[in-house]
């Protein structure tokens, strides 16, 4: 019987679970804003762990809080080493989540499109 879910998608959920609340509750830099961990992806060899995350700033706060996410990362794996039983714990990159953003501006054009069709099937 194959197993449901891959080792790497179990150990990239438990790492979101826990970057998360390392995140809230260990970083304490002012130039964090409320940050949400959305994904985890870990490669096979767990070599390496990329970390999508989203944060309610402009264009310049995302890249201030990825810089800074970026500069905590070996301090977050040590942590991470503490609780996670894993053999090989991955280096850590923080990445911005465009996906979210995509799917508000694709809502908004699906939006406009229903709209405009409404308005010239009225006439």
């Amino acid at each position: 019987m194959a197993r449901e879910f891959k080792r790497t998608d179990r150990v990239g959920a438990q790492m979101q679970r826990e970057l998360a609340a390392l995140v809230r509750g260990e970083l304490d830099d002012p130039r964090l804003g409320l940050i949400t961990i959305q994904a985890v992806r870990v490669v096979r060899d767990f070599s390496h762990a990329t970390i999508f995350f989203t944060v309610m700033a402009g264009e310049l706060g995302k890249i201030e809080t990825a810089r800074v996410l970026n500069d905590a990362a070996p301090y977050l794996r040590h942590e991470l080493g503490r609780r996670m039983k894993l053999r090989t714990l991955p280096e850590l990159r923080f990445v911005h989540d465009e996906s979210v953003e995509q799917g508000e501006r694709l809502s908004s054009l699906i939006e406009q499109a229903v709209k405009s069709d409404s308005d010239k099937h009225k006439v």
